[in-house]
């Protein structure tokens, strides 16, 4: 019964899906959840990644199995272990158009250890963090702090105050202007001008 409601769940979740046992704890216990992921897993329904993580791959009938989203990877990771995550500062610039380039090696800010992790041919980076680098985590507004680190304080022009501005709607600035109290004092004036864009 067990196995049967995770296995709807998932497939409803859709392909390229990534997924962790805690995702299904309103299921089941911790041991019937594992017991079941390791049914499908076994069944060939679902794939394990590693300890602990799982994915419902989407599959190419020439090429195999599809390359994972490494955002997805990195956001299981952390769900799993239950901690922040933020982007680096130069995926940050990326996400939101202030930078072209794409970084070679993703790398995620964390509350967790400094690690790297392998999946398949995808290489995540996690990096510890400071609480000041991880405010927003989660949020677009964490997106933009990082944005603001990767341009510089100096580098701050009214192209990338818009540039950002567009990338918030009006929750988005209220959050960005009462978190901007726990971030580098060089940003509060910048803040207020992204606010205040029309």
């Amino acid at each position: 019964m067990i196995t049967l409601k995770i296995k709807k769940r998932i497939i409803g979740r859709g392909r390229g899906a990534i997924f962790v046992p805690s995702d299904f704890l309103d299921i089941g216990s911790r041991t019937s959840v594992d017991k079941a992921l390791s049914r499908l897993a076994d069944q060939g329904t679902i794939r394990r990644l590693t300890r602990g993580l799982y994915d419902y791959p989407k599959k190419s009938p020439r090429f195999g199995y599809l390359p994972l989203s490494v955002h997805d990877i990195a956001l299981a990771v952390t769900r799993k272990n239950n901690q922040v995550l933020q982007p680096s500062p130069a995926m940050a610039a990326n996400q939101l158009g202030l930078s072209s380039q794409v970084p070679s090696k993703p790398t995620y800010m964390t509350d967790g250890p400094t690690q790297t992790k392998t999946f398949g041919r995808q290489v995540v980076r996690f990096r510890n963090a400071s609480s000041k680098t991880l405010v927003g985590a989660g949020q677009k507004t964490g997106v933009v702090f990082q944005a603001l680190r990767y341009v510089g304080k100096d580098r701050v022009d009214d192209q990338v105050i818009e540039e950002l501005a567009r990338a918030l709607d009006d929750i988005d600035r209220m959050l960005l202007a009462k978190q901007s109290r726990h971030v580098p004092a060089w940003m509060h004036p910048i803040v207020q001008q992204i606010i205040s864009c029309d």
